[in-house]
């Protein structure tokens, strides 16, 4: 792949010093801004080596048409130069955090000659302070309804205030004391604008002064044996002290921070915040971003800073910032917050104690947020519609493709390989219909898919030849005289590590299907034996060998009334293992895997069934036999669709494979032994200590441990030198 050699400054041109750069396209349109410390060698890496840059970025050199670059004097210069850039230009390469929902805030809208408290959401208007934000509007309102019996500041809006003022009535807030009715002229405006000043000051976290006047003025009442003001007292005293239990503590009294957390993959990242003043947690919001960027979590959360407080104003920046991870430029990053504060700003990465603790609650709360965010989206029917109508019309399909099952495999250096088969109908993940595949080839991924789809379809021929819907002697990878052709180890076998297993390593536990038995039973014959009959249809006959019973049931006489429903097993009344085909096969890999496939599905004879690779690195799309990919829109359905199918195949591949090689990693040598049994291997260990001890020992040594005898340990010394040779 070629690089965009055609507008690439000379080397010598671009100086060393810090500065910002824009890219822009050939109408003019910056799409990138990016600050750098040195511009020459920033600049120079983009052109360097075209062919190993991130996807994203190569998408947006390929776009660019032009770079230019502003040289400034520090670090910090061109933090603030970017943040400037990037929110007037507003560049379709950058990232860019949206709130994933509108945050209510409580608001005092101190610059009005009567402040007023209310519920706001949007964008921050000047002259109001702002408290929060809250998961929900009815927190604000029950603390509000809390607060007003001892800060009885204005809460109507201004037409019910003119309306109050005209009439010479409050309304019904000022009659029960939860207003002081400035409307009326019951209090002045400086007095109200008192009341307003101490609301905000008690929602800010100083609260202690108010509960010690209020303390201190109820014992002077009772004390002058002014009950009734003492009880009014003790129940504001109440209503502060309610109002602070809906903030939980976490921290200390004097902590006020900020604290930060990221979650991501691929394609997205969700980040949430925490407001800690007072050490208590006063708000909590969320954002989530599309990654148009090739950035690591430390640029994702120097971004977010940078946006996240560029326009705030300078008594909502907190003391201390925690961050998930450290950040590339955090010394610019804390100057430049520090002179919008006027104040020293810490950002730090929590090490240990109740910081990191916090760090670990909100880190859970990002992680489900980017769940539900991806839920949201997936669970949209609209969405979903246009994902199966998009991906028909890419791959130029027949119909939408309904039932998708996507393969992916798993290994570390070819030991331990398994596959996965996760099946997404309508757009949605049907897990009941998941399966694994314990995989026999170990010459590589290409064959892997091969040796996946051919058993997964040798299945689905298999289902339908037992219900009559295909002739068993026509039908391709059918052996006409006996029966489903069926895999060397003939029939049901039991897997030590992922449990019943079809076919050599499929997982029938993975979902609803007919019953397998590991032994012999009622559906498996332990020798030669009598015809198994298959219902309806021609009889399948059992030649030497444990043969599986290839009808409904081993008692039913050819001729008798019933009726088979296709894909439905009559035994269990549940659907068979692989009676459904998909309309659209996908592999993870390129056009070489998507070729495998197509190369199984041809020697099987089927061939109404699609096929296509999504390639991780480039998220393109491969056809088989195709010399070029097809690219889907990064901002498309269909991409999203196919992506989430390839993500969730290569998640149940690697949960599979981590099991199977944990397994394998706990296995001993002595499992090996003959004759020793799980109590006798564990009194060995713990005698000698490993089995590198055990092997050096003499027979004489290993009879020292309690159930061991000569025979025993003359059978262990054998065993384990002759593994060791």
């Amino acid at each position: 792949m070629g690089g965009p050699v055609g507008f690439r400054p000379k080397s010598g041109s671009i100086p060393e010093s810090p500065g910002v750069y824009r890219f822009k396209d050939a109408g003019g349109r910056v799409i990138y801004v990016g600050k750098a410390k040195s511009l020459r060698q920033r600049l120079n890496s983009y052109f360097a080596d075209f062919a190993g840059l991130h996807p994203r970025t190569q998408t947006m050199l390929t776009t660019a048409a032009a770079v230019d670059w502003t040289v400034v004097g520090t670090e910090v210069e061109a933090l603030q130069l970017e943040y400037s850039w990037i929110k007037e230009y507003d560049p379709r390469f950058n990232v860019k955090y949206r709130d994933d929902k509108s945050y209510p805030y409580l608001a005092v809208t101190m610059g009005e000659e009567f402040p007023r408290v209310q519920v706001l959401r949007g964008a921050k208007r000047k002259g109001t302070r702002y408290f929060g934000p809250y998961s929900h509007a009815w927190a604000i309102r029950e603390t509000v309804d809390l607060l007003l019996r001892v800060f009885p500041i204005r809460s109507c809006s201004s037409g019910v205030f003119k309306r109050a003022a005209q009439i010479g009535r409050p309304c019904l807030l000022g009659y029960i004391d939860k207003c002081s009715a400035p409307c009326v002229s019951r209090v002045t405006a400086e007095e109200h604008r008192a009341l307003a000043e101490d609301f905000s000051d008690f929602m800010a976290g100083n609260t202690g002064r108010f509960i010690k006047r209020l303390e201190r003025e109820m014992r002077e009442a009772a004390v002058e044996q002014e009950y009734e003001k003492a009880a009014r007292l003790r129940d504001d005293l109440q209503a502060l002290q309610r109002a602070m239990e809906k903030q939980a503590v976490v921290l200390s009294d004097n902590t006020d921070c900020d604290v930060i957390a990221l979650a991501e993959d691929p394609l997205e990242a969700a980040v949430q915040v925490f407001y800690v003043r007072g050490g208590r947690i006063r708000g909590q919001r969320g954002w989530v971003v599309d990654k148009v960027e090739e950035a690591g979590p430390g640029e994702l959360v120097e971004h977010f800073l940078l946006q996240m407080y560029g326009d705030a104003s300078a008594e909502t920046l907190p003391k201390e910032v925690l961050v998930p991870v450290p950040l590339p430029e955090v010394e610019a990053v804390t100057e430049l917050l520090s002179e919008h504060r006027k104040a020293r700003v810490e950002i730090r990465v929590p090490q240990r104690g109740d910081k990191k603790a916090l760090m670990e609650t909100v880190e859970r709360n990002a992680k489900e947020s980017l769940k539900q965010h991806k839920l949201k989206r997936a669970s949209d029917l609209t969405a979903r519609s246009k994902a199966l109508q998009e991906v028909a019309d890419a791959l130029e399909l027949d119909q939408v493709p309904l039932r998708i099952e996507c393969y992916d495999v798993s290994h570390i250096q070819g030991t331990n390989v398994v596959a996965s088969m996760v099946v997404f109908e309508d757009g949605l993940a049907r897990k009941s219909e998941y399966r694994r595949f314990a995989v026999r080839s170990t010459e590589g991924d290409v064959a892997s898919i091969y040796e996946v789809i051919s058993r997964r379809f040798k299945r689905y021929l298999e289902e339908r030849s037992a219900t009559g819907e295909l002739d068993a002697e026509a039908e391709p990878g059918l052996d006409a005289g006996f029966g489903p052709e069926l895999d060397a180890e003939a029939g049901p076998r039991l897997d030590a590590e992922a449990g019943p297993v079809l076919d050599g390593g499929l997982d029938a536990e993975a979902g609803p299907g007919p019953n397998v038995e590991a032994g012999p039973g009622p559906n498996v014959e332990a020798g030669p034996g009598p015809n198994v009959e298959a219902g309806p249809g021609p009889n399948v006959e059992a030649g030497p060998g444990p043969n599986v019973e290839a009808g409904p049931k081993a008692d039913v006489e050819v001729g008798a009334e019933f009726e088979v429903q296709p894909g439905i097993d009559p035994e269990t009344g549940r659907p068979r293992k692989f009676a459904y085909p998909p309309n659209l096969v996908v592999v993870d890999g390129g056009p070489a895997q998507a070729a495998a496939a197509r190369r199984a599905l041809d020697e099987l004879g089927v061939d109404d069934v699609a096929v296509c690779g999504l390639a991780k690195r480039l998220e393109e799309v491969w056809l088989p036999g195709e010399d070029l990919p097809v690219i889907l829109a990064r901002s498309s359905e269909a991409l999203y669709l196919l992506q989430r199918v390839r993500d969730e195949a290569h998640r149940f591949a690697i949960t599979y494979h981590r099991s199977k090689r944990s397994k394998s990693v706990k296995e001993s040598a002595l499992d090996e032994v003959p004759g020793l049994g799980p109590a006798r291997r564990q009194a060995l260990i713990k005698h000698f200590g490993s089995v590198k001890r055990l092997r050096e020992a003499t027979a004489a040594q290993i009879c020292e441990v309690p159930g061991i005898g000569p025979s025993t340990a003359e059978t262990i010394v054998s065993a384990l030198k002759g593994q060791s040779t």
